[in-house]
């Protein structure tokens, strides 16, 4: 009889909690995001982003996945993220205490400030504080397309250099094709996507090498 124990795979943990947040703890959560989400949809997706691995609810490529559906279906990204989130915790009662979390304070500081800006917009000091608001804008963009690519060129990395320099083309070309304003962001994620699986069709890539993680 071996007194050899199984080995449990590396990646075979989960980083789903053990079990479903409270409805109240998702409410909170997206409360509290609703609260924060200055700057516009970057700062809110960052949040999202931030909340979903600091509590487990979703890995790197759970995340980046369901990105990827709310970007090829109509509607407000941020919202379908939310619905989506909200579902996969705690069903539709899920999805009803996260939109009301994210929605409602972010509504309520909306029209206070809009009060507030159609009051004093003529002011110095406030026309200086919204010239500086696109830089941050800016910058909270690119910190969002860093978390979103980091995760995709690693796993592409690690299935080899034909995948890896098919998502950096696909990347690049993506990026150049919005900038110039040849097509809408739905042709381009469908036809990349496309294109993506029938190159991966012909020049298919070997799944990762298991024998590291073997015990000698």
């Amino acid at each position: 009889m071996s007194s050899k124990k199984p080995v449990r795979p590396a990646n075979s943990s989960s980083l789903q909690p053990a079990s479903p947040p409270t409805l109240g703890r998702v409410f909170s959560t997206f409360l509290l995001i609703g609260l924060q989400s200055f700057g516009g949809g970057s700062a809110t997706f960052l949040l999202l982003y931030e909340a979903c691995m600091k509590h487990g609810w979703m890995t790197d490529e759970e995340f980046i996945t369901q990105w990827a559906i709310c970007q090829i279906s109509p509607g407000i990204n941020l919202i379908k993220l939310t619905i989506l989130v909200g579902r996969k915790l705690r069903g539709w009662a899920g999805v009803a205490v996260a939109c009301s979390g994210l929605l409602v304070p972010s509504a309520l500081v909306t029209l206070l400030m809009t009060a507030f800006y159609s009051l004093y917009k003529d002011l110095p000091v406030i026309r200086s504080a919204m010239r500086g608001i696109l830089p941050a804008t800016i910058g909270l963009s690119l910190a969002m397309s860093s978390n979103l690519g980091v995760p995709v060129f690693k796993a592409a990395r690690k299935e080899g250099p034909i995948r890896f320099w098919l998502q950096a083309l696909v990347v690049a070309a993506g990026a150049a094709v919005m900038a110039l304003g040849w097509a809408s962001p739905l042709w381009i994620m469908l036809i990349a996507a496309g294109l993506t699986a029938l190159t991966l069709t012909f020049l298919p890539v070997p799944p990762p090498s298991t024998a590291q993680s073997r015990p000698q």
